[in-house]
């Protein structure tokens, strides 16, 4: 697939994803852009079920939804809130220590900058992305694995790993589409383009792709 083929195909990708599951943390920045629910929220997904993440981040944000509340409960009561997500015990402590931080260091305001997020314990570049395009509305590029995954089996770039993928593709792709894409991808890697045999007979973006990796499909 080239820059090209992918400005042609993208709004064959949007009508596709809309049928398909909404990822939690997009649904969530649709009618709530709390940078700090956000991040909060980006932590509890990691390794664990969209699902999971959302009813976990629903129970834990009736209890605190700010640095300063947030920081002041137990890192039991914390735990108990989000379980079953996946290492809740260690996110539980990282949570509370990121949102004292926040409510000391920072006077209770999530940072805005890539090189300020990342200062913080347990925030990656995946983390920092999400806060900075879906909190901030910033421009950013996201890159978990479904998005390593498709853009690579499209052929669009040719990485090894995600924090690769996210430098090529900001040399790569024009800067409107990066903010979209880790939502996009994520809602199409979870119900068609797959880890493993992909669904290629009900991909409309069949005719754009190279198939790079996949041996076998439906």
């Amino acid at each position: 697939m080239t820059v090209k083929e992918f400005v042609k195909a993208w709004p064959i990708l949007k009508r596709q994803v809309k049928s398909l599951h909404v990822p939690w943390l997009e649904n969530l920045a649709s009618f709530d852009r709390d940078p700090f629910k956000i991040l909060i929220s980006c932590i509890l997904s990691l390794r664990t079920q969209d699902r999971t993440t959302g009813k976990a981040s629903e129970r834990l944000f009736e209890l605190a939804s700010n640095p300063e509340s947030m920081s002041r409960l137990s890192v039991k009561t914390i735990e108990k809130a989000i379980y079953p997500v996946g290492f809740y015990r260690v996110k539980a402590g990282r949570i509370k220590g990121i949102s004292k931080e926040i409510a000391e260091k920072y006077k209770s305001k999530v940072p805005d900058t890539m090189e300020e997020l990342l200062k913080l314990e347990g925030v990656g570049r995946k983390t920092a992305n999400l806060v900075l395009t879906l909190g901030y509305n910033k421009d950013g590029i996201c890159v978990d694995t479904h998005v390593h995954r498709i853009v690579n089996r499209w052929g669009l770039i040719k990485t090894k790993n995600p924090t690769e993928t996210e430098f090529s593709l900001r040399k790569t792709l024009p800067r409107k589409y990066w903010k979209d894409l880790n939502g996009m991808l994520v809602a199409f890697g979870q119900g068609v383009c797959k880890p493993i045999s992909p669904i290629c007979s009900k991909c409309n973006m069949n005719i754009f792709c190279d198939k790079i990796g996949v041996n076998v499909s439906r």
